[in-house]
Parts: C-alpha cells; structure tokens; sequence
C-alpha cells in the first residue's frame, strides 16, 4: 500500500505553517503568539494554521495553564523536515536582517536537539578523522568512547536508551551530514551548558562564545578562522 504524501504537503503549503515549522526545528517549545508574529499572521489565523499542523501530526500542542506551547511532534519529524530542505528553494532575503540571519543560521544552529550547520557538519568530520567516530558506518570507536568520556558524557547509560547512539542526519545548508543520535544530543547539550554556544532570543541560530572557539579548537582541531567573529562576552 502506498504513503499518501499530500497531507503532509497540505499541511506545509502556507508559508505561515511553513515558518512554524522552521521555528520549531531547534526543538524548542514556543508560544502560539510568538509564531504568529515571526509569520506576521493574527493569532486567529495562527490558531487556524497550528490546528492543520497539529491534525498532520508534525507538532504537537503543550497547554500551559492559559497559554498554548507548540514543539514539533519528536525528533523522527526533525530528521524528515531537515531532508526536505534539501529539495525546499531558500527563503528570499528581503532585507540585511534577514540576510545576516541566514547566514548565521547556516553557520551554526540547532537541528531539533543536536547541532547543526557548518559547526555541526566540522564536528562530525573532526570526530571521523581523529578516530572518534568510523567513517564507513559512523560508529562510536573505543578511541571515540574514552574521549567522550573525558568530556564528562556518561557513553554507557546514553547507548542503553532505546535512541540510537549514533546517527548522522542530511544539513540541508551544508549538503553534508551532522551528527544526530543520542550523542549529537548530548553533546548538543554540553556546548549549551558550558556557554560555548548560546541560543539567539530570535531565530535557529546559535551564538559561538570565545570559550567555544577556544574549545573547538583545543578538543576538536578546528581553527578559530572557521568560526570568524564570535558572539561578544
């Protein structure tokens, strides 16, 4: 039996639906009146458009007392949005802003929970050549557990979840992989934590601090030129 396509495309055909959903790819939870004004739509209108995504089963509504939360469905719902974008035409830049935005936002961001854009494309390749991770079936190597290890990521209790470990996920500005998997969330997390990256008040896109650059660096090899012009202190 075949996959009826259509209702996923129905319910990405409004570019206000379709602005949701890039929002909520960092896997963040955000209210319905901040999604109708990034899509510059009323809240009625927005109500309407939430529904329809709702109802497709792409996001999925979180009632906080008289407030709505909108998080898209899981991580599988990510990964697929994030393949599509290899076929999706980029967003017109209409403005400087939005012209800044996009490249940060190619520069490094969050794809639902791991990191995503050329900092998480880097990082992956940087795993591969040092012998962290195998580069035919991207798996963990011994090299690669004791490292993560050291970083102070519990490796065992994150490989007994029922998530993969590892997996690599298609970045849709870099054309290459990133990794995904509980560990490309765990190391999402980590940068988070130790303030070498910080999320923006608006937007996907993530912030390098000089502390990331300098870890990036020192852990990863990868040159501080590549990541040109990190956030203030």
């Amino acid at each position: 039996m075949g996959r009826d396509f259509s209702v996923v495309g129905r319910a990405l055909a409004a570019p206000a639906r379709s602005t949701f959903v890039d929002l909520l790819m960092d896997g963040s939870r955000r209210p319905a009146g901040e999604l109708a004004r990034a899509a510059g739509v009323s809240a009625a209108t927005a109500s309407e458009h939430l529904a329809v995504l709702v109802d497709a089963g792409l996001v999925r509504c979180e009632p906080r007392g008289r407030q709505r939360f909108y998080a898209l469905a899981d991580d599988s719902v990510a990964a697929a949005l994030e393949r599509l974008g290899h076929l999706c035409p980029s967003a017109p830049t209409t403005s400087f802003r939005h012209a800044r935005e996009a490249r940060d936002l190619a520069r490094a961001r969050l794809c639902y929970d791991h990191l995503a854009g050329r900092l998480g494309v880097e990082l992956l390749e940087s795993m591969q050549r040092s012998g962290w991770l195998a580069s035919g079936d991207v798996r963990l190597t011994a090299v690669g557990r004791a490292s993560i290890t050291g970083l102070g990521l519990p490796v065992d209790e994150l490989a007994a979840r029922r998530r993969p470990l590892v997996r690599v996920c298609p970045d849709w500005t870099e054309r290459r992989p990133h990794l995904a998997g509980g560990l490309g969330a765990a190391l999402a997390a980590l940068f988070v934590e130790r303030d070498w990256v910080r999320r923006r008040t608006r937007g996907r896109g993530l912030d390098i601090t000089q502390a990331g650059t300098e870890a990036l660096a020192r852990t990863w090899a990868l040159a501080p030129a590549t990541w040109a012009s990190p956030c203030p202190e």
